[in-house]
């Protein structure tokens, strides 16, 4: 059975509610609020909107890459990792033998794209059809053996293939990972605001999270907090792509403690789950709504009891962080690979007097999406081929990294862990924040405290 179209038509008041959806979220507020999502049926018009926008850019992106022609192909449950960017809202798997063929330059009157859903050798006959009619010199699989998303035909597709087209198409495929690469990694300007109200939903979430309304110094865990999380993403109707992470990364001890022990007190070396005063935490938090994922890290403290500001150690902690993601963001330059940027990154850095680490990676359709790697955690010197990629001016980026401060009061260097996604923006041609960056810490004040000096995390919004 041949489908030259995936979609089904949309209802023109649904379209409109699209519209005035985007109108809405376009509002952007300086404080991180709760969005509510809208209604499954209402979500679904959202996104085939988007995917029709993407599927249309096909063509443009086989030329970019000198292709004629991208031919995927597999079955139930055994899906190509592309499958997923390019599948209906109403779709949850593939079908029987799912079939897409994509031209580059198709015969005039003849449709750009084409889509099978067969059990029967008739697939093959109507492909072969198609194929001789369009004649591509160059038809695209997606076979590479090192990059996920242009790997996903599975090797019984690619033999069925193999036995029932014959030499005369095969010997025309070949692997041109960055087709898969950019479609996966692109991106339509309505999404942006949508993942902008994920972002700050996010945020809204970690807001509450640390603080006072979840933890009581002495009695709430890390596991506690962790698992808020995760009931506040399942109440609000989102998902998440992994398990909320908090952590105690470092204890700064009181006054008192100060003028009685010597010598100061360490950063954790065997971490506890009980949060205390004094405790610097660390959250790794990401939601999932819309067929978009986002990647948080923050930073937060627990005041004492009439504790007023937060130490001075962790603002300079914070302040270098923040430095190192500027510098990154600087770096970011379309078409240089991402192991250049790393270079150029860390070069920077360290003349800055900055140590740390950077491993940031695109993000959008998968938390850790199609695109060039900037480092990882084990591999700072350079990333073997994802590292090698140019970097596309397309889809949304995590900046995932850390910078080691000294902390004059506990006499020891910390690491401070940050993390935030970012949208090209193709008129300033910089990467600027999708919702905000934290720049001041998250405070958990205790039933004692005054108001300390800062209540609020403070964002740098674009």
């Amino acid at each position: 059975m041949l489908f030259t179209c995936c979609f089904k038509s949309i209802p023109l008041q649904l379209l409109l509610l699209h519209t005035v959806a985007v109108q809405i979220v376009s509002s952007k507020s300086s404080k991180p609020e709760y969005i509510t999502l809208p209604t499954l049926r209402e979500q679904a018009v959202i996104q085939d909107a988007w995917t029709e926008q993407r599927i249309s850019n096909i063509p443009n992106i086989l030329k970019k890459y000198g292709v004629d022609a991208w031919l995927m192909t597999q079955r139930e449950y055994a899906e190509d990792t592309v499958f997923w960017s390019l599948k209906s809202a109403e779709q949850f798997s593939a079908r029987r033998r799912t079939l897409q063929l994509f031209l580059a330059n198709p015969k005039p009157g003849t449709p750009y794209s084409y889509t099978w859903i067969d059990n029967t050798p008739v697939i093959y006959s109507e492909l072969d059809t198609i194929l001789a009619t369009q004649n591509p010199s160059t038809i695209a699989i997606n076979v590479d053996p090192d990059i996920s998303f242009s790997s996903g035909l599975h090797s019984g597709e690619l033999s069925s293939l193999s036995s029932h087209l014959g030499r005369e198409w095969t010997a025309k495929f070949v692997s041109v990972p960055m087709v898969a690469v950019e479609l996966v990694a692109s991106k339509v300007p309505t999404q942006l605001e949508w993942y902008r109200k994920l972002q700050g939903t996010a945020w809204a979430m970690i807001e509450e999270a640390f603080s006072e309304r979840v933890i009581t110094p002495g009695k709430t865990t890390t596991e506690d907090v962790e698992w808020f999380l995760r009931s506040k993403i399942q109440a609000m109707n989102y998902t998440t792509w992994f398990h909320p992470d908090v952590t105690i990364i470092a204890s700064i001890p009181s006054f008192s403690s100060l003028l009685t022990s010597s010598p100061p007190l360490k950063p954790n070396l065997n971490p506890r789950e009980i949060i205390n005063h004094g405790d610097l935490l660390h959250v790794d938090f990401g939601v999932t709504a819309l067929r978009l994922n986002t990647d948080t890290q923050h930073l937060a403290y627990v005041l004492y009891p009439g504790e007023t500001s937060i130490p001075p150690g962790l603002k300079d902690g914070l302040r270098k962080v923040n430095r190192l993601q500027d510098i990154v963001r600087s770096q970011m330059k379309i078409g240089i690979t991402g192991n250049e940027i790393l270079k150029a990154s860390l070069k920077q850095m360290r003349s800055e007097g900055i140590e740390g680490k950077i491993y940031c990676h695109p993000i959008g359709d998968w938390g850790h999406s199609a695109g060039t790697l900037i480092g990882m955690t084990n591999l700072q010197t350079g990333v073997p081929v994802l590292g090698d990629l140019p970097l596309l001016g397309e889809g949304y980026y995590s900046i995932e990294l850390y910078a080691e401060s000294l902390v004059g009061e506990i006499g020891e260097a910390v690491n401070f862990y940050l993390e935030e996604d970012v949208y090209f923006d193709k008129e300033t041609r910089t990467w600027e924040w999708a919702w905000g960056r934290q720049e001041e810490f998250w405070v958990i004040k205790s039933e004692e405290g005054g108001k300390g000096e800062v209540v609020d995390g403070k964002m740098e919004l674009k």
